[in-house]
């Protein structure tokens, strides 16, 4: 997999965008990147990152005069990636609630096939899954981006108190779903 090309200005990025081919090549190697960033941060819902994905490009194409060359465009497209992220969970809004209880009462038994580290990977998934979807990607934001809480804050939209709040929440919430799911 080669790694995008590097643009460092808007101008170039314009470029690209006007250029069929240096466009498709430059695509061609940033999706993956853009796509295992969201992917990662979506509790494994595929066709979820897959719109986000291209959500974020077209958004990206759309607004190319707002990059500024300051980050890497992959960063810039994973910015704009976590943005929709954060607009699809809002929209979700309390219907999230209920899509956890309805999970919670699948099936979380594993293979003795899969190796431990799998069966611990499934399990956190699984875990996450029965977190409201609030809470979930503060969590996520936290610990997969390394996000402070004030970044999380500013970026799911609630003052720093309330932020701490809902991470509090969600961390006991996660060690209840997930000590549960091992006692099955």
């Amino acid at each position: 997999m080669t790694a995008p090309m590097a643009i460092r200005s808007r101008r170039e990025f314009a470029a690209v965008v006007e250029d069929e081919r240096a466009f498709r090549e430059w695509y061609d190697a940033a999706l993956p990147r853009v796509y295992r960033y969201l992917v990662a941060r979506c509790a494994g819902d595929v066709a979820l990152a897959e719109d986000l994905a291209q959500e974020t490009f077209v958004e990206a194409i759309r607004n190319r005069h707002r990059f500024d060359g300051r980050a890497d465009v992959v960063t810039w497209l994973c910015a704009i990636g976590r943005n929709r992220l954060v607009d699809h969970f809002r929209r979700q809004g309390r219907d999230t609630r209920r899509d956890a209880r309805l999970m919670s009462h699948t099936d979380h038994g594993s293979s003795h096939s899969f190796s431990h580290r799998l069966e611990v990977r499934d399990a956190v998934e699984r875990a996450l899954d029965q977190l409201p979807s609030d809470q979930r990607l503060a969590l996520l934001f936290q610990h997969l981006d390394g996000l402070s809480v004030r970044e999380v804050a500013a970026v799911i939209g609630r003052s720093e108190k309330a932020t701490e709040s809902l991470l509090s929440r969600a961390r006991d919430g996660f060690r209840r779903a997930y000590g549960g799911l091992s006692d099955a």
